[in-house]
């Protein structure tokens, strides 16, 4: 079981069988407060967010299918750094963070997704977590052969990923 209460095999569920925001308010209240905390390590400043919003970003359709659930999220401390940052520079982009921002704002989401993925890789460099650095590698790596992927933030992802390498001692 993760910090959520929820075992981590009921993970994968319909979305009618989810846990509703007012289940997961308080979890997420928590969870955000600690993570905006975390994320002054890494020197990024976060826009403010709503425990509802951050709950209607994570619960809402997704282009690109993406299988990771909110439990997922908010049983991570990197996750929950991603999401944040992803979330903050859509709103520094002045989109509005609902249940339809994926769709509607693709691409623009991407490019909060690079800026998001470099800070989270930062943090757990920081953190000194070389385990997450390498699974977050592979992951990239699976983004890239992604068609739907602008070839400038394929480029910066790119990057990104090398950098995280040569921490790492890998090229």
């Amino acid at each position: 079981m993760g910090i959520t209460g929820f075992p981590r095999s009921d993970r994968r569920t319909s979305i009618r069988s989810r846990p509703s925001f007012k289940v997961l308010q308080r979890v997420i209240e928590y969870r955000l407060a600690e993570t905006l905390d975390a994320l002054k390590l890494t020197k990024y400043s976060p826009e403010r967010m709503m425990p509802e919003e951050f709950y209607n970003y994570l619960t809402g359709e997704t282009p690109t299918g993406d299988t990771t659930t909110i439990l997922d999220v908010l049983d991570s401390e990197y996750l929950m750094v991603h999401e944040a940052v992803e979330i903050s520079e859509l709103k520094k982009m002045g989109i509005p963070v609902n249940d339809k921002t994926t769709m509607s704002a693709f691409p623009k989401v991407l490019e909060a997704h690079c800026t998001a993925t470099e800070i989270e890789l930062n943090y757990a460099r920081l953190r000194k977590n070389k385990k997450w650095l390498k699974e977050r590698l592979e992951t990239a790596k699976v983004w890239l052969d992604d068609d739907a992927l602008p070839p400038h933030l394929a480029q910066r992802i790119t990057e990104i990923m090398g950098r995280a390498s040569r921490y790492l001692g890998e090229r």
